[in-house]
């Protein structure tokens, strides 16, 4: 009597707490996806994305890294893909855009206007 008495409360017990159990077994899942999401998952996308943007912008002049550790100067933009690199005196490489993982210096976008393009730490009051 005894063992029936304890096999038809944990009948009673499973019944009751069906949709709660499957909750609670569910919930750590759910907390481990949204960890990887925002702790690896996102941040990587975010660097995916500035990497993207800074290649889009690589324009002739810019001093460069490659992703094997080359530096250069963008001596030409051959093609949407395609830049031509100045590594040393008359010395010039094709690489990918996309290989392009560090910017050195940018070069300052031309201006229409005389006054920006006076040569930097010299002001006018200065002889």
């Amino acid at each position: 009597m005894f063992i029936t008495d304890a096999l038809a409360a944990d009948a009673v017990n499973a019944v009751a707490s069906g949709p709660a159990a499957l909750l609670s077994s569910a919930m750590p899942m759910v907390l481990i996806v949204a960890v990887f999401y925002l702790l690896i998952i996102r941040p990587n996308q975010k660097k995916i994305k500035d990497h993207e943007d800074m290649v889009k912008a690589l324009r002739r002049g810019d001093k460069v890294v490659t992703a094997g550790g080359v530096i250069g100067v963008i001596n030409k933009v051959e093609d949407d893909n395609i830049l031509v690199l100045e590594i040393a005196d008359n010395v010039k490489i094709r690489v990918i855009r996309e290989t392009i993982s560090t910017v050195m210096n940018k070069t300052p976008v031309a201006n229409d206007n005389k006054e920006d393009n006076k040569t930097p730490g010299k002001s006018a009051g200065k002889k």
